[in-house]
């Protein structure tokens, strides 16, 4: 049986966790214009390739869950929740880090509240995982732009998880992620299922992507690089709609 290819871009997002500290020139304030950029691209990449194929999908989620006047738009109520429910963990984790003892130099959230967000990015590996497979059944194209995009967005994850969580993120919880990576690409090799799953799990990733992205770009203490994201913007859009 011949090795699927999408094995290959599922690697090259788990050396990204294994190897993202190790990108020094990404770190400081003002905020590095590669990540500026590359979250430029994941967001193009959601908004000019995932939505709208997602809008294709919705008529395989109606089939399995009937539309309701109030619910025709099931795909975009998952890329919904996904964006809430990340916006929620960013909440608690800043929450959490105010809320330590004045004499913790660490600056570091509580360890529950680490678990619940290495937890749920983990779920969100395993999603990525799992997409980066079904992948296999179409064009290597859409398998390619996908995991340039993916690749990109996780660099930006990859740096935000250090800076809340340092040593602690660098000791166990990049480990979870890769795990939970592969975890998520394996059962996309062993398990088959209906497209309409596929398509409400690609509109929560949609929407994680989204709020990701805007939440390591906006805090005014980064010192974002705009110039840098529209540029990966738009570089990355005049891409997709030339191909």
């Amino acid at each position: 049986m011949e090795h699927p290819i999408s094995i290959w871009p599922v690697l090259a997002l788990a050396l990204i966790h294994f190897y993202g500290m190790r990108l020094r020139f990404l770190g400081g304030v003002p905020r590095s214009i590669w990540l500026s950029g590359a979250g430029g691209v994941s967001v193009a990449y959601v908004f000019l390739h995932l939505f709208p194929e997602l809008n294709q999908g919705q008529e395989h989620v109606e089939k399995v869950v009937p539309a309701l006047d109030f619910l025709n738009h099931h795909v975009y109520l998952m890329a919904l929740l996904g964006l809430a429910v990340f916006y929620g963990l960013e909440r608690s984790v800043v929450a959490s880090r105010k809320v330590k003892p004045k004499n913790n130099k660490d600056d570091q959230p509580t360890t529950g509240i680490f678990w619940v967000h290495i937890a749920s990015f983990a779920l969100y590996n395993a999603l990525i995982g799992y997409i980066l497979f079904q992948r296999e059944e179409g064009p290597a194209r859409e398998l390619l732009l996908f995991a340039i995009a993916m690749a990109l967005h996780f660099i930006v994850n990859d740096y935000g998880l250090q800076d809340h969580h340092q040593h602690v993120y660098r000791r166990m919880g990049r480990w979870v992620l890769v795990v939970a990576l592969l975890v998520g690409w394996i059962t996309g090799f062993l398990v088959q299922v209906p497209d309409s799953v596929v398509v409400l799990v690609m509109a929560f990733v949609g929407g994680g992507v989204i709020l990701n992205v805007l939440k390591e770009e906006l805090p005014e203490e980064r010192e974002s690089r705009y110039w840098a994201f529209m540029l990966g913007t738009v570089a990355y859009a005049v891409l997709l709609l030339a191909i």
